[in-house]
């Protein structure tokens, strides 16, 4: 049974498939605000991307967590690799399932842009700054415009401390 994950509609139908938590639901829609933030101003730059791909994947980075429900609201990487298995036991996209693990293991995987981008959000949301990852994506947002990382360091990372600046308010939104 082959998944076609085109849309964002899909990934949501599959998580109430899944009999995905509430709390599960509430988290991808709040990275998926912070994603917003950063797909437009990358957007604005002039910046391509497969956006698709990244709302698609932000949905579905942490599916594993219907298995490992206490990683829900606790650490844990179970649900990383949980994840991938059962995106790929679907069928969906392997590009798709990758960023189950890639979204927490950026720093230990050749990522793409999409990839690092996904894992972006995932921290700003809630108002974690990471800086080697916000470079990582500064500097594949400069090669894609053949200019130096400080020509755009200074917009993206206004960009991300805007996004990192709403992430109180976010994580008051996830325990509702």
């Amino acid at each position: 049974m082959k998944k076609n994950i085109v849309s964002v509609d899909d990934a949501f139908n599959l998580l109430k498939e899944l009999n995905a938590p509430v709390h599960l639901i509430t988290h991808v829609k709040l990275v998926s605000e912070a994603a917003e933030e950063i797909t437009e101003k990358l957007s604005n730059l002039g910046i391509s991307l497969d956006y698709d791909f990244i709302r698609i994947s932000i949905i579905l980075h942490d599916i594993g967590k219907i298995i490992h429900i206490s990683e829900l609201n606790a650490p844990g990487h179970c649900h990383e690799e949980e994840g991938e298995k059962i995106l790929l036991k679907l069928g969906v996209d392997t590009r798709i399932a990758r960023c189950c693990l890639s979204h927490a293991n950026y720093n230990k995987m050749i990522c793409s842009t999409e990839e690092l981008i996904v894992a972006l959000a995932d921290k700003l949301w809630k108002g974690k700054r990471d800086e080697t990852l916000e470079l990582m994506v500064i500097d594949e947002a400069a090669k894609e415009l053949g200019r130096k990382r400080w020509d755009i360091y200074m917009d993206l990372d206004e960009c991300f401390e805007c996004v990192a600046a709403k992430g109180h308010e976010r994580l008051s939104r996830s325990f509702k």
